[in-house]
């Protein structure tokens, strides 16, 4: 793929009688790929006892691998911190540096499917890039919170994992991967590091 785009479309279910409450999802056709979609909260990723502390996100489609993120719900999403990543049936690893000043030294570092990748902030809070080596994947959200739609630019090689990681970091806590998030969840990040000891 090189130079293609894509839109997937908010959609939301109601809550049901025994307490569920809506599930968040976007959806749209992706190239070739065809239907892909984003999850939020996707329940059969956190299993029943851990519901009350984790959230999860996920993605799937026809023709793209399934992507899972759960982790501690912040701003009604899994954060970023004390997350865990699964890539096609495979655990993943994701680390990141949140004392820099830049954006690329912010920038999520992903291990999946055995690729290096980044998931940074470019422009705002709204726009977001995911890259490996000849790859490059560009996400809008319509706004920050709810987005009603999530569009992408796929540059260069782009395949069905690279696509599955782009859309599901959509639906991740981000804020802190800017200057100003980073600023605002300092606190919280020196409580959590005083409950680890």
């Amino acid at each position: 793929m090189s130079a293609e785009s894509f839109e997937l479309r908010r959609f939301e279910s109601p809550g049901d009688e025994r307490g569920r409450g809506r599930v968040a999802y976007w959806n749209g056709e992706v190239g070739r790929l065809g239907s892909v979609e984003l999850l939020l909260p996707a329940l059969e990723v956190v299993p029943v006892t851990d519901r009350s502390s984790y959230m999860g996100v996920m993605v799937t489609g026809d023709s793209v691998p399934v992507s899972s993120y759960k982790a501690p719900p912040y701003g009604g999403k899994p954060r970023i911190a004390e997350g865990a990543l699964n890539v096609a049936g495979q655990h993943a690893v994701v680390s990141r540096s949140a004392w820099r000043w830049s954006r690329g030294g912010r920038a999520l570092r992903i291990w999946a499917v055995g690729r290096e990748y980044r998931y940074r902030e470019t422009v705002n809070k709204r726009h977001h890039a995911l890259e490996r080596p000849g790859v490059q994947v560009l996400m809008t959200r319509s706004s920050w919170k709810d987005p009603e739609t999530i569009s992408g630019d796929m540059h260069g090689s782009v395949d069905s994992v690279d696509l599955s990681l782009a859309i599901l970091f959509e639906g991740v806590y981000t804020r802190n991967l800017s200057l100003r998030g980073a600023v605002v969840s300092t606190p919280g990040r020196f409580l959590d590091s005083l409950g680890a000891l």
